[in-house]
């Protein structure tokens, strides 16, 4: 990375286009490209984004932009293919922890539903049937009271 950082640099200055010229030109942050020209692919948060500045950068120099971006792919794959597992479980635990502590936008289709254990559903249907039995119960108890209050309401009348 940084070999290609150097060679965009003494691109830009043997063609005598300043820094700031270049940002002005190509719409992009200056600290954009003074990024790149240093080589710190960390100061991007998207490798995506980094790539089209590369590749906007390489054409604008008159450079071939494909084969610098393709350049970058083997760069990015040769340092990602070196990182040791522990370390990416790390870091993806880290990211985890991160995204619990913020606020999540949520809309219809992104809502996340809790999800109950067997317990929970287990509760419910007890308690329901148990509500069921009181009901029967109680049912049965006003039909037979009743039985004996109908039959003399009935010669009543």
């Amino acid at each position: 990375m940084n070999e290609m950082g150097n060679m965009l640099r003494v691109t830009r200055e043997s063609s005598g286009v300043s820094l700031e010229e270049a940002s002005n030109d190509l719409n992009i942050k200056q600290i954009v490209l003074e990024n790149i020209e240093d080589g710190k692919i960390g100061a991007f948060k998207d490798v995506f984004q980094l790539k089209t500045y590369i590749n906007d950068y390489a054409k604008y120099l008159g450079l071939d932009g494909e084969k610098l971006v393709d350049s970058f792919n083997e760069y990015l794959f040769n340092y990602t293919s070196k990182i040791p597992i522990k370390d990416i479980k790390k870091a993806a635990q880290e990211q985890e922890k991160d995204e619990k502590g913020q606020e999540k936008v949520i809309s219809p289709y992104t809502k996340e539903y809790k999800k109950h254990s067997m317990k929970f559903y287990m509760t419910i249907y007890i308690i329901a049937l148990l509500i069921g039995v009181v009901i029967l119960a109680w049912s049965i108890k006003q039909i037979t009271i009743n039985k004996r209050v109908t039959g003399e309401i009935s010669y009543v009348g």
